[in-house]
């Protein structure tokens, strides 16, 4: 409880897991790079203090938390890159653990950590699951590579934003899990969209689908937390579709790395799909929830 931590990135998710960090009871100052988002409100209200630098929010802390976009942001974020602006690093004092909670793919996440120990520092990359609901109710699932001293130290602060923290391995198997994650994450929105349209053509009740099959071997989370915002047409982001093709992006980048020969031809109609819908309402459609996806469908039926 006497950790001093900075969280650095207070958007719709990070936002909420700091705030359940502060409803803990530990010390947090938080960082963002846009000040008047609405999504920091949930962070100060719960007592948590911003500050206007990231000099200001990690000189002191014991560990730096960090919730960004791609990985140009965390890499500027955290190392710097751009010339005479200092990365969170240049401001840290020795040892501070630093946890990048983004998606930035294997050899990224491996690249920033070698950079900080480099410099006395230390790091473990956690990726996390669960959507704005997990995060606003504390059950995420964290995916940690590191260290296993090093997420033990900060196990209550994880606690504190998620009900699954899982060590995957060294450096970098975090997020080599959270891209398998994604995988699975996709294609089941293709499968609940083309189920939810089969439904509305058979003049089937969609809540009956989520209850029934949400109950047997079909259940998961896209389809009891999505399902009936995909037949109703919600499409308020919990995750935005542009996130959603940042993560496929590395996904197929990995694949490529591992083996040009993989096949993975439900990524790539997912892919599609997310793009085609990202594409509607001049871009706009980019900052829609993943279950807009059945948009593609829906908007462009002769064009699958």
């Amino acid at each position: 409880m006497n950790q001093k931590i900075a969280f650095l990135g207070l958007g719709l998710m990070g936002g909420a897991m700091a705030a359940n960090l502060v409803k803990c009871g530990h010390s947090v100052l938080g960082w963002n790079r846009t000040k008047n988002r609405p999504t920091i409100a949930p962070f100060t209200n719960a007592g948590g203090i911003l500050v206007d630098s990231l000099q200001e929010a990690v000189s002191e802390a014991d560990v730096v938390f960090s919730c960004l976009g791609d990985v140009p942001d965390v890499t500027e974020v955290l190392i710097g890159q751009l010339i005479g602006k200092h990365g969170a690093m240049n401001f840290a004092k020795a040892n501070t653990l630093f946890v990048d909670t983004s998606t930035i793919g294997c050899e990224t996440a491996i690249a920033i950590a070698n950079t900080l120990i480099a410099n006395g520092l230390r790091f473990l990359d956690a990726p996390m699951s669960g959507g704005d609901v997990g995060a606003r109710d504390g059950t995420l699932t964290f995916m940690v590579g590191g260290a296993a001293k090093d997420l033990q130290e900060c196990m209550p602060l994880f606690e504190a934003m998620g009900s699954n923290i899982k060590h995957c391995g060294a450096i970098g198997s975090g997020q080599a899990v959270k891209l398998c994650n994604q995988t699975l994450v996709s294609v089941y929105m293709l499968a609940l969209c083309e189920t939810m349209q089969m439904a509305e053509k058979m003049n089937i009740d969609p809540q009956l689908v989520v209850d029934v099959c949400g109950s047997g071997a079909a259940g998961s989370w896209a389809l009891t937390n999505l399902g009936m915002k995909v037949a109703t047409g919600d499409y308020h982001a919990g995750f935005a579709i542009k996130h959603m093709l940042k993560d496929l992006r590395l996904v197929k980048e990995i694949s490529q790395e591992i083996n040009q020969d993989l096949s993975l031809p439900a990524i790539a109609l997912a892919i599609k799909k997310f793009q085609k819908v990202s594409q509607l309402d001049d871009g706009q459609g980019a900052e829609q929830g993943t279950q807009a996806m059945i948009r593609a469908y829906r908007d462009h039926p002769s064009n699958l």
